[in-house]
């Protein structure tokens, strides 16, 4: 059975993208400040098929094991439209679900990346990707109006937080309008590190 997971940078003040999001400043510009660990991991190289990083620790066993446990993604309209334009070539390498009103074609890339495209709503997006899924995990990828959708729906089993040791003081907070009383939570794992503090968090409905 596959769990419904999430996997997401913020700053301290809580923030997962910038301001004035748009393809052309994806994020806000802010991924630098709040991915910056990830960087630096050869296993986040290694993913893209490039040669780069200078650490392969708990981290980087980290990276490879999310990846390795998920077997499709879901994503909002404005993300999809934000990495369109710049990800590289089947980045993936499973289903991709584009939550949007927009009526399109799946979009299949070299590889085994392919974009579908949604228009009726998460429950439908979720149950497709657990036929695309085949037992594994679903990552709901973002953006963070996406994944406030899914917890507020009750969906999500588990996920990760990486909170970089910024202030960004302004942006899109990834826990604004989340309703307190539907989980119980409770923190599973705690990876210390120079550019982030990553905590795991598996939820319970109550």
């Amino acid at each position: 059975m596959s769990n419904i997971l999430f996997d997401s940078a913020i700053s301290l003040d809580g923030y997962f993208a910038g301001d004035n999001r748009s393809p052309q400043n994806p994020m806000g510009g802010v991924s630098g400040k709040i991915h910056s660990w990830m960087f630096h991991q050869k296993a986040f190289w290694e993913h893209l098929g490039m040669e780069g990083g200078n650490e392969d620790g708990a981290e980087g066993r980290f990276i490879r094991e999310t990846i390795a446990r998920t077997g499709a993604y879901i994503m909002g309209k404005r993300m999809f439209e934000e990495g369109e334009v710049s990800w590289p070539n089947n980045l993936y390498k499973a289903d991709v679900y584009v939550l949007t009103h927009e009526k399109r074609e799946p979009w299949v890339q070299e590889g085994s990346t392919r974009f579908f495209f949604i228009n009726d709503g998460i429950e439908s997006a979720l149950e497709k990707a657990r036929q695309s899924a085949k037992g594994k995990d679903i990552r709901i990828q973002g953006g963070a109006h996406t994944i406030q959708q899914f917890l507020n729906a009750g969906l999500v089993d588990e996920f990760f937080i990486h909170v970089a040791p910024v202030f960004l003081g302004s942006g899109i907070r990834l826990f604004e309008g989340i309703n307190p009383n539907l989980y119980e939570l409770k923190i599973t794992e705690v990876i210390p590190s120079e550019f982030t503090t990553h905590i795991r968090y598996k939820l319970n409905r109550k």
